[in-house]
């Protein structure tokens, strides 16, 4: 038996790329980058109101320039109105307005001394204003030109390059593309990026107690969930699984079975048939057909029974038949190694909160998974009956982690939370 960090260990030492390949931006969510993305634009690729309102010349106003420390530019000032010795405002003579300007089309007047012209968000400022006062700020004249009402301004601009300049790293290779990830190939035009190889990967459950989950269960029978489970976790890695069905405890059935699943993926994945038991046959059948196998037991609890072997440039692995450990064990070590089979490295989500109540445990020589539930900021473990209690992890938000030689936790400490 060896530790949990060992096994990650092993599985992450084994793991590499299967090559990289193109696919289109509809395609490639859930996909990893395989290259650096750089930007082939500033962005903005102009300066750009950031407001509905009037764009104008700041000396026009008579308003006096002080450091804004809100702005991400300290060279960008923001605008106070002077006031009198008697306290008063003095608000900005008026301004004639000398056209509008939508977004998407380039100003062909520029602002001149005493002018201004009404912008939407997002359009270009034109040449010679250097400020964008708020419409909410504004009143028209009877003669329809504009007077400035509030006492301060920011410039509302959001300046050319600010954000990213022509040649900056926007996206390094190795990122899972995510929606916003989408939004930033698009931005730079990057419509067919590298990415890596997904593997194909296939999924068995072993049992001669299984059914079909359409069937009614006989007498001593269950239906099969870990296929759906394992199928839906893969799906949200936006990984398409092959289901190869059910296979009963005979020897015969199993290597033909296996043989089946390792001819047609690259990583195999099966439940059941891999602890002690008098029909577990999986370690035995794969190593008759040439899998060397890297561990099968593991110091965790649940999922001790977990086998990973590999033959050639496939893999297999063999959790146990209990629904809880299988979905454990997919989440703590076989979604890292598919993620790195496709140069990604994994960092499950984790936020750190006191525990809501004292932890007790009587053996303490396997790390321990549990699921857990937050209510105000504190962590309190689901109502667990073991690991064929899958209806547990409904009630679930995460698992902590209890290691090797902890009995017990109390109250307020902090523990990291595997959000799930």
């Amino acid at each position: 038996m060896i530790s949990f960090n060992e096994a990650l260990d092993i599985l992450l030492a084994t793991a590499t790329p299967f090559g990289t390949g193109r696919c289109s931006l509809a395609s490639s969510p859930g996909r990893i980058l395989a290259d650096d993305i750089l930007s082939d634009v500033d962005m903005p690729p102009f300066n750009k109101s950031a407001v509905d309102g009037y764009a104008c010349r700041i000396s026009d106003l008579p308003l006096v320039m002080k450091p804004d420390v809100q702005t991400r530019h300290a060279a960008v000032p923001s605008h106070t109105a002077s006031r009198t010795p008697g306290g008063e405002t003095r608000h900005a003579a008026s301004l004639q307005m000398v056209g509008i300007i939508p977004a998407g089309t380039v100003p062909t007047h520029p602002i001149g001394p005493g002018e201004c012209a009404k912008i939407m968000t997002g359009a270009m400022v034109p040449e010679g204003a250097d400020t964008v006062i708020m419409v909410e700020d504004t009143e028209e004249l009877p003669d329809g030109r504009i007077r400035f009402t509030a006492d301060t301004t920011a410039p509302n601009i959001c300046y050319k390059g600010e954000d990213i300049r022509q040649g900056d790293l926007v996206l390094p290779g190795g990122s899972l593309i995510s929606p916003p990830g989408i939004a930033v190939l698009a931005s730079v035009g990057a419509v067919s990026p590298t990415v890596y190889k997904q593997p194909k990967v296939a999924v068995i459950s072993t049992g001669d107690e299984l059914v079909d989950p359409k069937e009614i269960p006989g007498p001593a029978k269950i239906r099969n969930s870990n296929s759906s489970q394992l199928i839906a976790q893969l799906g949200q890695m936006h990984l398409e699984a092959l289901g190869l069905g059910i296979s009963g405890d005979s020897k015969e059935e199993l290597y033909a079975k296996i043989d089946e699943g390792l001819a047609k993926s690259d990583v195999l994945i099966l439940s059941g048939g891999v602890s002690m038991g008098e029909y577990d046959y999986v370690p035995g059948i794969m190593s008759q057909l040439g899998v060397e196998i890297l561990f099968k037991s593991i110091a965790i609890q649940p999922g001790r029974p977990t086998l990973f072997g590999r033959r050639g440039s496939g893999f297999v692995f063999g959790l146990p038949g209990n629904p809880v450990s299988s979905f454990v064990i997919f989440e703590i070590l076989v979604k890292p190694f598919l993620f790195k089979l496709m140069g990604h490295t994994y960092s499950p989500p984790l936020i750190r909160l006191p525990l809501g109540v004292d932890f007790r445990r009587k053996k303490s020589s396997r790390k321990s998974m549990l699921p857990v539930f937050i209510r105000e900021g504190e962590i309190f473990p689901v109502d667990y009956h073991g690991s064929a209690h899958i209806h547990s992890y409904i009630k679930a938000e995460g698992m902590i982690s209890i290691e090797i030689g902890t009995t017990e936790r109390k109250k307020g400490e902090l523990q990291d939370v595997r959000l799930l």
